[in-house]
């Protein structure tokens, strides 16, 4: 098992950070995400300070080496905790499996355009094939994050 696999994305929404702070308060914008990113079924429970969006993705895509590990479905539970306005303590565990993604959120505002910041630690302890699960996830994990900013965008723009 060797080094965990990083995933750093960066998020550019032209509105405040206030606007995109309420954005992703929102269980709507959360659900909206959600059904962009095609998972089988998610829920959004958003209380306070801290968000916790559960999200159950098919397995039949990923490859053949990694499937026998995760099984038909991957449950993916996000909890992000946050300690300000504009940044936020994450984990994301996956539901039954060794794995899990350890990170940060932040957002930063500058001329009135906010940059989400987006940084996980993707660990799954498995031998042998934990670098190539670790890097499956990353990936995964980065598509999700593109699409939850395609909506974010969009619902900015609505607003």
């Amino acid at each position: 098992m060797g080094a965990m696999k990083k995933l750093t994305k960066h998020l550019t929404y032209d509105a405040p950070a206030a606007a995109v702070t309420t954005m992703l308060d929102d269980p709507t914008f959360r659900r909206e995400v959600l059904d962009r990113q095609k998972v089988v079924r998610g829920s959004v429970d958003i209380d306070g300070d801290v968000a916790i969006i559960e999200q159950v993705r098919s397995a039949g895509d990923i490859p053949s080496f990694a499937r026998s590990f995760v099984g038909d479905e991957i449950v993916i539970v996000q909890r992000e905790t946050w300690t300000s306005p504009t940044s936020a303590d994450l984990h994301l565990a996956i539901t039954g499996k060794p794995g899990e993604a350890v990170g940060s959120l932040t957002l930063t505002e500058s001329g009135g355009r906010t940059t989400q910041t987006v940084v996980l630690e993707v660990s799954a302890r498995i031998p042998l094939i934990g670098g190539k699960i670790e890097g499956m996830v990353a990936d995964l994990l980065g598509g999700a994050y593109d699409r939850e900013h395609e909506v974010g965008v969009e619902w900015l723009a609505s607003r």
